[in-house]
This record gives C-alpha cells, sequence and structure tokens, in this order.
C-alpha cells in the first residue's frame, strides 16, 4: 500500500534554527515577526494540511491524470480543484510574497519549508503554485506599476495562475532558437507561435492563467539578445480588473508522461486566430534575463523536489521495512535469530542510513539557499546582500542539480528495499522513482547546471565565490576536527579532506578551462556533484556542531542529527571524493570519446 505521507517538521524546524540560524533572518527588515512560535505554528499547520488534504491525491492523480477534452479544457485529477481552493483560502500561496500585493511576506526560507511539503505530499499538485510563484516573481521585478497592480494581487491569492512559456519545439534548452513573435499593435503586441512542455499550461483550477511568454520582435537582434518577455493573459483583464474577452490562446495537446501524471504538460498555441493580446515586460530584448528571476526560484523549487520526493520515498521504505517480516538477521538484539523486520537485515539498514542522512543533507542545502536569498533580498548592508547573492547564484545550480539527481538514486533505493513488491504499482514506491525522473531535466538538466557552475561560478567568478565557500567549510571542519567525540572528530577530518579535494579541483577547472574547454566540461557534472557531496557534508557538519550546544544536551533530535551526521561521512562524503578523478580524467576521455 502507498504510504501517505507524515512532514518531518522537527527536523525542518532544527534545520531552520539551528543550522540556518533563523535569527539572522529574523533580524532582517521586514522578517521581524519571524519568531520561533511563527515557525512552529506555521510548520505545524502546513504539515496537517498537506498530510491530511493533498497527499491522499498522489496516488489518485498518477491513476488518474490530467485529461484534455472537447473545447480545448483540461480537467485536472479528481480532488485537485476542491483541493486548490483550500490551499489558497487557507493563504499557502502567498506566504512569503509581499503585503503591498495581499502576500504575509514570511521569508523564502519559511516558504520552502512548506514547498517541501506540497511537493512531497503531491508533486503533480504541487507544480501549479511553483510556477505561479515564479510569474509572481518576474513580474514584481521586472513589470509596470501597471502590470503590477493588475495581476500581482490575484497572482498572489492563487486567484489566477502563472505559467513559464519557453520552450518551443525546435528549440529545446537552446533559447537562441526560439521563433515565436510578438507584433506592435497600438498599446499591446500581438503573438503567434507553439511553446511545448507548459507545466498547467491549461486546467480548471483557477478562473484566469497568466502565461508569461518569450517571443521576438520584428526588428529583433538574433539569438537570445533578440528575446523580449511578454504577459498573455488565458482571458484578458478590462480595467476594472473583471475579466474580459478569451485571448488567442490555447492548448492543443496533453503530453503523456513518465510520472506527474496529475500536472497537465501541455502544447500551447499562440495566434491561430490573429494574433494573441500580449504586454511587454520591462524592455524590449532583455526577455531572457528577466526570465532567469523567474528561473532562479525555480531552479531552487525543483531542487527542493527532489528533496521532496527523497522524503517520502524515504518515508515508504521505512514503513515497508519495519512491516515486511523474512529472514533472520544478525543485528534484531533481543530477537536473536528468530524471523524479524528486514530493516534489521545489514544491508537494508544501510540502504536507509545511505537514504536517510542524504535526505537530511539535501534538505539543509535548499534551506541554505533560501536563507541567502531572503538575506540578498532584505539586508540593507549591500556587502551583506552582495555576499548573500553570490553564495545563492554558487548553490543554485548545486541544489538543482545535486538534490534532484540524488533524488533519482534515493527512490531507486526505496523499490530495492521493497524487493519485488516495489516493482508493483500498488505499494507505491515505484511512483516516486517515475515522478523524481523529471526533475533532472526540467528548468535545466542536471548538464546545463553543471556548465552554469563551471562556466559562469568558475571560470568568469575565478572561482572567488566557490572558494568563499569551500574556506567556510573548513571552518566548520575545524570546529569538528577538536570535538571529544570521536565521530564528530572523524567527520571534521573527512570534511577537511572534501573541501581540500573540491578546492583542488577548482584550481584545475581554472588551470585548464582556457586552454582545454572540452575537457573541462567533459567532467563538469562531477565536478557539481562532487560539490553537492561536499557542500551537503557541510550542512550535515553545521547540524552536528549545533547538537552540542547545551541547550540541547537532551534532545532527542539533537541525538539523531549527530548520527546521521557521522554516517554521511562513512557512507557519501568519503566514497564521492573518488569523483575527482572523474573531474580531472576527461583531458584523455574526451579525445576517445570524440573519435567514436
Amino acid at each position: 500500500m502507498a504510504v501517505q505521507y507524515q512532514a518531518p517538521t522537527d527536523d525542518m524546524a532544527f534545520v531552520i534554527r539551528h543550522v540556518i540560524d533563523s535569527q539572522k533572518i529574523s533580524q532582517l527588515p521586514g522578517f521581524e515577526e519571524f519568531t520561533d512560535d511563527v515557525i512552529d505554528a506555521v510548520l505545524e499547520e502546513a504539515g496537517k494540511f498537506n498530510a491530511g488534504v493533498i497527499s491522499p491525491l498522489n496516488t489518485v492523480s498518477d491513476e488518474t491524470g490530467a485529461s484534455l477534452g472537447e473545447g480545448n479544457v483540461v480537467t485536472t485529477s479528481p480532488g485537485f480543484k476542491e483541493a486548490y481552493q483550500q490551499y489558497i483560502e487557507a493563504g499557502w500561496n502567498g506566504l512569503s510574497c509581499s503585503p503591498d500585493f495581499g502576500g504575509q511576506g514570511l521569508p523564502e526560507l519559511l516558504a520552502t519549508a512548506t514547498n517541501e511539503m506540497l511537493h512531497s505530499a503531491s508533486m503533480s499538485f504541487g507544480l501549479c503554485p511553483m510556477l505561479t510563484a515564479g510569474a509572481i516573481h518576474a513580474i514584481d521585478h521586472h513589470g509596470s506599476d501597471q502590470q503590477k497592480e493588475t495581476y500581482l494581487p490575484k497572482l498572489v491569492s492563487g486567484e489566477w495562475a502563472g505559467t513559464m512559456n519557453l520552450t518551443e519545439p525546435q528549440a529545446g534548452s537552446d533559447l537562441a532558437a526560439v521563433t515565436s513573435k510578438a507584433v506592435p499593435n497600438g498599446d499591446h503586441y500581438l503573438i503567434s507561435g507553439i511553446k511545448i512542455y507548459i507545466t498547467y499550461g491549461e486546467h480548471d483550477l483557477t478562473e484566469n492563467i497568466i502565461h508569461l511568454v518569450l517571443a521576438r520582435l520584428p526588428d529583433a537582434p538574433a539569438g537570445v539578445k533578440g528575446i523580449s518577455l511578454f504577459i498573455v493573459p488565458k482571458f484578458l483583464v478590462n480595467a476594472d480588473g473583471s475579466l474580459g474577452a478569451r485571448n488567442d490562446v490555447k492548448c492543443i495537446s496533453l503530453e503523456h508522461k513518465l510520472g506527474i501524471h496529475g500536472s497537465p504538460t501541455a502544447v500551447m498555441s499562440y495566434g491561430e486566430a490573429g494574433g494573441a493580446v500580449g504586454y511587454l515586460v520591462g524592455k524590449p530584448n532583455e526577455g531572457l534575463a528577466y526570465m532567469f528571476t523567474m528561473m532562479n526560484h525555480a531552479r531552487l523549487n525543483v531542487g527542493l523536489q527532489g528533496v521532496a520526493i527523497a522524503e517520502r520515498a524515504l518515508q515508504q521504505a521505512i514503513w515497508y521495512a519495519y512491516d515486511r517480516v523474512q529472514g533472520k538477521t544478525l543485528i534484531a538484539g533481543d530477537q536473536g535469530s528468530s524471523p524479524a523486520p528486514i530493516a534489521y537485515h545489514p544491508d537494508v539498514r544501510r540502504m536507509l542510513a545511505s537514504m536517510q542522512c542524504r535526505v537530511q543533507a539535501m534538505r539543509a542545502l535548499a534551506y541554505e539557499a533560501a536563507a541567502h536569498m531572503d538575506i540578498a533580498a532584505a539586508s540593507q548592508d549591500t556587502d551583506v546582500a552582495t555576499t548573500a547573492q553570490s553564495k545563492v547564484d554558487v548553490l543554485i545550480p548545486v541544489v538543482k542539480g545535486w538534490c534532484t539527481e540524488q533524488s533519482q538514486d534515493i527512490a531507486s533505493l526505496g523499490i530495492q528495499i521493497h524487493g519485488g513488491m516495489g516493482y508493483v504499482e500498488e505499494t507505491g514506491a515505484a511512483q516516486h522513482l517515475r515522478d523524481a525522473r523529471i526533475t533532472t531535466i526540467y528548468e535545466g538538466t542536471t548538464a546545463i547546471q553543471a556548465n552554469d557552475f563551471i562556466g559562469r561560478k568558475i571560470l568568469r567568478d575565478e572561482g572567488k565565490g566557490v572558494c568563499a565557500l569551500i574556506h567556510e567549510v573548513v571552518q566548520t571542519a575545524t570546529v569538528l576536527t577538536n570535538s571529544d567525540d570521536e565521530a564528530l572528530a572523524r567527520l571534521g577530518q573527512q570534511l577537511q579532506q572534501g573541501a581540500q579535494t573540491l578546492r583542488d579541483c577548482v584550481n584545475w577547472v581554472l588551470t585548464h578551462g582556457k586552454t582545454d574547454a572540452a575537457a573541462v566540461y567533459f567532467g563538469s557534472v562531477p565536478m557539481l556533484m562532487l560539490a553537492g557531496d561536499v557542500f551537503g557534508g557541510w550542512m550535515m557538519a553545521r547540524a552536528a556542531v549545533a547538537s552540542t550546544k547545551p541547550e540541547l544536551a537532551h534532545d532527542p533530535i539533537a541525538d539523531k542529527k549527530r548520527q546521521a551526521a557521522a554516517l554521511y561521512g562513512d557512507l557519501v562524503l568519503v566514497p564521492g571524493l573518488g569523483r575527482a578523478h572523474q573531474v580531472t580524467a576527461g583531458q584523455a576521455a574526451v579525445k576517445s570519446a570524440l573519435a567514436m
């Protein structure tokens, strides 16, 4: 049977308070109400809502996905429409949005925790609010005052939904090949073209859908420098805010996918009847830069989906491992040689431990990125904000790439723990792997994240941002190496080794990047995974340091964090250091590969 999700609020609260240090966020202007009481209340209510309302929809949406009917109408999975109304009525959609447009103004850090719960409960459902959040960020940062007043209150409330329209059949990830057209027509533009893979491009959850569309003006330069961004509403909006005529945009088909069946992935047609009315956002030909405002948040949230699916797979695996009695075990304590749950079998124990410590590291790393987003956005100290943004820039490709790759392996281990029953759909374990599979692909594949990490975050930056984080890793490692706890001291030594290995690889990339780019990019994904292993170890080490605080001396969560941190060092960090050879072996390997 598929196990219903229960939010790990204790671990989330520990990370927010003690690993990230919530007080440094609450001291920022506008976040004064981000107190322990608020953290506890929001996590508790979000946990109840997602476990009770959203989680039961997960299996249902997998079995009965979204469907396209007559009149280009998309019907979402059973229960989605009712649950969505509850979701927006409870205010979850605008948790971190500006109070100026009806949001609650809480930190992105806290919203990240609640979003993790949402995606664990049902990733298919969570994708709709996720895309709306991206549209909100783009319009808030780059839209005109009139556009903000027209669209943001309804998007923040969740009464309207938002989408991102980038990909076209001939373009894929190469946005330079975008051919959708935008022709000036009075105070607006007429948009025409086909967009594919549009998440929630059409649905029945909201009365209006606000599409953000990349297109080219008639005189636009070629390539990415000639792309503009347009707001194209499903229904035009009258001057008084009421809905007007249906725009010239429609869904012409839905993709049949491996997973996330409840999320309608649409092929969208613009301008079949003369042109869809669109409104330019910001300046002409700056669309790609504006879209990246959405993309950074989207990539954080896709990385968070990796955390969420991994957590769901872990919960399923733990339940099954303790429920399934089979064979004899060597570590069952008083049970001796009697039949025991497979959770006591050594290799099952190993898999569960690997899953659990990685999920905790992934969660903390995603929350760390979100916290620095808050600091970069809210700090009045320019130097502090700049440093925080540098950390965000380095961490985003790691969170997106590493967390999603880990989620696939963790979901796969979940099936392995179930044995043959994991391969049978009725247990629910297989759904997690199928749902997780898209996370390494959309919003930029793992290779795209790795190329960004190598090209922009190391070569263009000369490694400054990455090395600044490595320096912080070393500082944390030094604290642990001086610990009286043997396991924590060992973790400190392992983390020092990891930091040095990562620094050596950064230096190798800097040395060879301009003379043998192909060799450097041949090892880009292993480089990204190595960074994830090391930064994940840094998060676990920080949790271990926090667990030694006197006030946490008798906290059972603190004890578990120390154990998980030590396991991470042994099972993940040290084995992962072998990736360094893959990073530096590209010179010979790429020549061999190119000769095939």
